[in-house]
């Protein structure tokens, strides 16, 4: 359901919508609200072997101490398993690739349901890099690198089969290249990691301020 508020002086009218009885996708308006967001490009392998590759936006660091990031996937695409979380929840093991400007359409190519055999590292034409402590490959091209061990899968939604799992990792290893760290600083204007909009749209994030934290000195 969607109404008119009361008016605002700042702003005028205010849309008021209750996302359990809007009429329209509701999708739509969290994910072109809540922006730019990271892309996960998460890469796993299944207990068979076969190596996949794809992104996720719903996607951030949640903890520094253990290291914990977060991503969220639905459960199915239609009549068919998601398979990144299939692999994650079989092996307990995964690898977040940060999308860059230099990969993002490569990353787009990974986007679609192909068949669980299909190597979307191919589909992309990515390079798989070995890494240390899980078995997933890495995408040689992405700049940084986390090697992830599941802590905890989160069912989301009132129907399981259909709905969300919000997978929860600890961050085991990490690669950098060497050009974009000094001490602890991360240089952004080098990484120009890639944000996710709405529908179609990305954007670049190497358009960059600072603003520092203000200390209370009551």
């Amino acid at each position: 359901m969607l109404r008119f508020g009361q008016p605002d002086t700042l702003r005028g009218v205010a849309l008021q919508i209750d996302p359990n009885t809007f009429e329209h996708n509701f999708y739509r308006v969290l994910t072109g609200v809540v922006v730019p967001r990271p892309i996960a490009f998460v890469s796993t392998i299944s207990t068979d072997g076969v190596v996949n590759l794809a992104p996720y936006s719903f996607f951030n660091a949640v903890a520094s101490d253990p290291p914990t990031i977060v991503f969220s996937s639905s459960r199915r695409a239609g009549s068919k398993a998601k398979d990144t979380l299939t692999n994650v929840e079989e092996t307990g093991e995964f690898v977040v690739n940060v999308v860059v400007d230099d990969i993002a359409e490569a990353m787009n190519k990974t986007a679609a349901e192909f068949p669980v055999e299909v190597n979307e590292f191919e589909i992309a034409g990515l390079s798989e890099a070995p890494s240390v402590k899980v078995k997933a490959p890495r995408v040689a091209e992405s700049p940084v690198n986390m090697e992830c061990r599941l802590k905890q899968v989160v069912d989301l939604g009132a129907d399981p089969e259909h709905g969300h799992g919000l997978v929860i990792g600890e961050v085991i290893y990490m690669h950098i290249r060497d050009d974009l760290i000094d001490g602890h600083r991360i240089n952004h204007q080098l990484l120009k990691p890639t944000g996710r909009l709405a529908g179609s749209m990305y954007c670049r994030t190497a358009d960059s301020f600072e603003m520092v934290r203000p200390v209370y000195e009551g």
